[in-house]
């Protein structure tokens, strides 16, 4: 919003300064070149007789056609026309009928001729309409760019508040099924491997803190993305048996790098959903890592699908994921996906972090 205040402030301090030159520059330049103020005091009041009809049907147009009328209700479009015209006739009756070419004394008319004349008179009112209706579309286009302007505004902040919305929805979806699951087992651990459960019970920590807190900025640094779903992976982790196999390649870049948070938590949780089997071999292969300035995301698992509705590559965590990196990243990422004998693999690309 506050852009939007700024680009119509440089808009209207711009035509200030144009019309402000528009009615000064002539009598300025007359007076800096001949040192003569009374020739450019007449000069000046001759211009404004001129240019000042311009300027108030331009304000007009700017200020209260436009704006009401015409980029209004579509009832009152027709009142921008009917405004205009009577404007317009009005002006040339009174400007230019009392002083019509019947008014001129015959001996200039016998020197010139009266189809010279009708010809002038004639090329002056065309003139003058020519330019009034310029200053109407000049007004029209600059208020189309501030409409334009105020439309670009209202999109960035719906965009921005989607956003918020999928992201604090991401939030949502890790707190009663993943805590749950993680807690049960988290439970079992103490029993057995108690140290464990201790680094377990800390990677929880630390994922529901990043999860809550950390990620409410619109970009994080990666190295805490990848922290987060490192830990992620290792409790997802807990709740597979020794028939799966869990790999994890996730290196953090040597220079900062920004990413929006949670934006492949999906595609993880969607790898053990449908790749991991208490019954038979399985697999989930997860990795990130720069190349040049790119950041490529790819997860790889073995494939077992769900009956009904509920395939790999469905659901609505994809579905928003996918529409994030089209909000946040328009034109700027790849996402591939592709399934090949049992194996279900997607890769992201986000590209000139």
């Amino acid at each position: 919003m506050q852009n939007l205040r700024r680009r119509n402030l440089i808009l209207n301090t711009t035509q200030i300064v144009i019309w402000a030159g528009v009615f000064l520059v002539p009598a300025l330049v007359t007076w800096t070149m001949t040192g003569h103020t009374q020739q450019a005091l007449f000069l000046f009041r001759h211009s404004a007789r001129m240019i000042l009809p311009l300027f108030v049907l331009y304000g007009l147009n700017y200020y209260l056609f436009v704006p009401k009328f015409l980029f209004g209700k579509k009832e009152l479009v027709k009142w921008f026309y009917i405004c205009n015209i009577v404007l317009l006739l009005g002006y040339h009756l009174f400007h230019f009928l009392p002083h019509g070419p019947r008014d001129i004394p015959e001996e200039v008319v016998s020197q010139i001729g009266m189809r010279n004349i009708w010809a002038f008179f004639l090329g002056s009112v065309i003139a003058s309409v020519f330019f009034q209706v310029l200053m109407i579309l000049l007004a029209v286009g600059l208020r189309h760019v501030m409409r334009m302007n105020e439309r670009e505004m209202q999109f960035e902040e719906e965009r921005r508040k989607t956003a918020e919305a999928e992201l604090t929805w991401l939030k949502h979806q890790l707190n009663p099924h993943f805590l749950f699951n993680t807690l049960n087992n988290i439970s079992s651990l103490t029993q057995i491997d108690p140290d464990k459960a201790q680094e377990s019970i800390g990677q929880l920590s630390d994922l529901l803190r990043y999860a809550l807190y950390d990620s409410e900025s619109e970009k994080v640094q990666l190295a805490s993305e990848i922290e987060f779903m490192d830990n992620y992976i290792d409790l997802m982790a807990l709740r597979c048996n020794e028939l799966t196999t869990v790999e994890k390649h996730l290196e953090a870049p040597s220079r900062p790098v920004e990413v929006a948070p949670l934006l492949f938590i999906s595609l993880i949780e969607n790898a053990f959903k449908h790749g991991v089997n208490a019954r038979h071999e399985s697999f989930v292969r997860v990795s990130m890592n720069m190349e040049g300035d790119d950041l490529v995301f790819v997860c790889d698992n073995s494939l077992f699908e769900k009956q009904g509705t509920d395939q790999i590559g469905s659901g609505i965590g994809l579905e928003n994921m996918k529409r994030r990196l089209e909000l946040l990243y328009p034109g700027q990422y790849t996402y591939e996906q592709d399934t090949a004998d049992g194996t279900y693999h997607v890769k992201v690309t986000l590209k000139a972090l």
